[in-house]
């Protein structure tokens, strides 16, 4: 993560508001369903790039009350204010892709320039999506991507199998390189967990380092705290020589994390998770269940999507590989996606450990 970004929201931290770098600010409410819409009012201290924004761009996410997600829609209205556009945050009523149709169809209707979508199902938002497109709204995903047949280009926190390696690596070296481990995942249609956990399964398969472990299963929390929370408990009952849980989600590494803890439990955690949240639990140790975890910014994850809404919109890339542009996180090449298509990547995980979750735990 870039040095000058974590130095602005330290900032924001402190302040209680979020500032991307230094300049003007601008106040805009968030129009949407009531329902539906998250209405923020973020200030922002940025000077805004060449190519502003004088449109309306939209962010759909996977669902309301999920703090990955809603730090990732501060990104993105703060990013698209900065540079003179609306944003509107309009959050589905439940995580499911049915519920995400009704909200883009809204948005079709409303005429928005750009809508970047968060896909709770990687194929079933096809045919809406493309209406959009026909209509001539700009389409991009974000963190979890819908096929590419369904945008213009996906916004990626990292690579693939940067991410599946590091957590296969984190669970081989929890365990000690070997014994039985499980994955706890959010929904079973979710497109960046099933990549991710698709990568672990390449790498143990190709790679003899990691014959000692098993994978006894993966087990679905659906993003949500207590079905989570029910799911760590049923792992602990069903495999008495459990030594690793990974949780590639937010919300899932924060309910197995509670119940080991609390429980006194030995198996350890791994996964991705919100300093925030999980600072409680991270230390060396028998008193802390999760030795250290995985995550990326996702206010610069919702921001890097508002950028490439921005870039789409005013013609200065079209998705395709080889593209470039530049905003305030910095330059971005349009590569080849895994898929078939295009995406833009982040950077690379970012490791949260005892010796630095308290600087973090007070950014988000």
């Amino acid at each position: 993560m870039k040095k000058k970004l974590l130095s602005g929201l330290l900032c924001a931290a402190m302040v209680g508001t979020l500032f991307v770098g230094c300049g003007s600010s601008a106040d805009t409410e968030a129009t949407g369903d009531a329902a539906s819409t998250e209405n923020t009012e973020a200030s922002t201290d940025a000077e805004a790039p060449a190519g502003g924004a004088s449109g309306t761009y939209a962010l759909v996410p996977k669902s309301a009350g999920n703090p990955f997600n809603e730090k990732e829609a501060d990104g993105f209205k703060a990013a698209v204010e900065a540079m003179g556009g609306t944003a509107v945050v309009q959050y589905p009523e439940s995580a499911t892709a049915d519920a995400q149709i009704t909200v883009i169809e809204s948005l079709i209707s409303q005429g928005v320039d750009s809508i970047c979508v968060a896909a709770n199902d990687e194929n079933a938002l096809q045919s809406v999506l493309e209406e959009a497109m026909d209509a001539g709204i700009k389409v991009c995903s974000v963190d979890s991507s819908v096929n590419k047949d369904s945008r213009a280009v996906h916004c990626n926190q990292a690579g693939v199998d940067e991410i599946g390696l590091a957590l296969i690596d984190a669970v081989y070296d929890i365990s000690g390189g070997s014994g039985q481990f499980a994955i706890l995942s959010a929904t079973s249609q979710a497109t960046n967990q099933n990549a991710w956990i698709d990568s672990m399964k390449s790498f143990m398969e190709s790679d003899s380092k990691y014959a000692d472990l098993e994978l006894v299963e993966v087990a679905y929390g659906d993003d949500e705290s207590q079905k989570s929370t029910d799911q760590t408990q049923a792992l602990l009952q069903k495999y008495p020589d459990l030594k690793v849980i990974c949780s590639p989600t937010t919300v899932g590494i924060a309910a197995a994390a509670k119940v080991l803890q609390d429980q006194g439990s030995s198996v350890k955690l791994t996964g991705l998770g919100l300093p925030s949240e999980m600072a409680a639990y991270i230390g060396d140790g028998d008193d802390f269940s999760c030795p250290y975890m995985f995550l990326w910014n996702p206010i610069d994850l919702g921001a890097l999507g508002a950028y490439t809404s921005i870039a789409l919109v005013n013609g200065e890339i079209t998705g395709a590989e080889g593209d470039t542009f530049s905003c305030e996180l910095g330059d971005y090449t349009v590569v080849a996606a895994g898929d078939g298509g295009t995406e833009i990547i982040l950077g690379a995980p970012f490791k949260f450990e005892p010796s630095n979750i308290d600087e973090w735990k007070v950014v988000y």
